[in-house]
C-alpha cells in the first residue's frame, strides 16, 4: 500500500516537472507522445477511484501477477481506447489544464488508496482481487510509465528505487523466470516489456529466455 503510494506521488511529481515544450515529445511508451501518456494517467487515476469502490463477493480470481494479460505483440495504436487518448490528450491543448487534471483526479486516487482495506475485494475487468494485490499491480504500471515519460527527459527524476525493485519482481513472477543478477532493474523491465531490445550482452545472457521476450503487458 505505502509502495503504491510511493510510487505514485513520484510520477505524478515528474509529470509536475515536465516543461511545456516536452509535452509535444515522444515517450517511452510506443505510438504515444508524452502529453498522450499523462492522458493516459489521467484515465489510470480514474480507474483506480472507480475500482476502489466497486467491492467484489467470493473468493479472489487473481493476484498482482495475473492483474496482467500477456499480448503477442505491441500495440499498434488502433485500438479504440489507444486512439481516444491521443485525441483527449490534443483537445487540452495547454500542458498546464493536463497537468491540472492529472494532479486534481491523480490526488483523489492517492488518498482513496491510503484510506482503503488492504485485505477488501474488488472486481475490476472480470476479476476480482484484493486491495492489496490491486495496488500492487499499479506499482508495475506507475513504475513502466514513470520509465515511459522520462525516456525523452534524462534529466527527470526516476522511479524510486524500491518501486524498480518490486517491479522486477513482478515482472518476473508474470514471466515465469527470473532475469539476469547482471541486470539492473531498470534494464529487465525496459528490455522485458519491449520497450528497448536487449543488447547482444544481454540477449547472450538470457539465453533462450530471449525468445519468450517481450513480455507484452495490458
Amino acid at each position: 500500500m505505502e509502495l503504491f503510494s510511493r510510487s505514485w506521488r513520484a510520477l505524478r511529481e515528474a509529470v509536475d516537472g515536465v516543461a511545456d515544450e516536452d509535452f509535444g515529445r515522444e515517450s517511452g511508451c510506443r505510438g504515444w507522445l508524452v502529453r498522450d501518456l499523462v492522458c493516459h494517467l489521467v484515465i489510470d487515476a480514474q480507474d483506480v477511484l472507480i475500482t476502489l469502490v466497486t467491492p467484489a463477493a467470493g473468493v479472489p480470481t487473481a493476484d498482482a501477477a495475473s492483474y496482467w494479460e500477456v499480448a503477442d505483440r505491441p500495440p499498434t495504436g488502433e485500438d479504440p481506447l489507444d486512439a481516444l487518448i491521443v485525441r483527449l490528450a490534443a483537445a487540452y491543448g495547454d500542458p498546464a489544464l493536463l497537468r491540472f487534471h492529472l494532479d486534481d483526479v491523480g490526488s483523489a486516487a492517492g488518498r482513496a488508496a491510503e484510506l482503503a482495506d488492504p485485505a477488501l475485494r474488488v472486481r475490476t475487468q472480470d476479476k476480482v482481487l484484493t486491495v492489496a494485490d490491486y495496488l500492487t499491480a499499479y506499482v508495475l504500471e506507475w513504475t513502466l510509465h514513470h520509465l515511459d515519460l522520462t525516456a525523452p527527459l534524462p534529466g527527470a527524476p526516476p522511479p524510486p528505487p524500491e518501486g524498480l525493485a518490486r517491479s522486477r519482481e513482478l515482472l518476473e513472477r508474470i514471466a515465469g523466470f527470473a532475469f539476469p543478477a547482471s541486470f539492473t532493474d531498470r534494464d529487465a523491465l525496459l528490455a522485458g516489456t519491449g520497450r528497448r531490445a536487449p543488447t547482444p550482452a544481454e540477449q547472450a545472457e538470457l539465453g533462450a529466455l530471449a525468445a519468450r521476450l517481450p513480455l507484452v503487458l495490458g
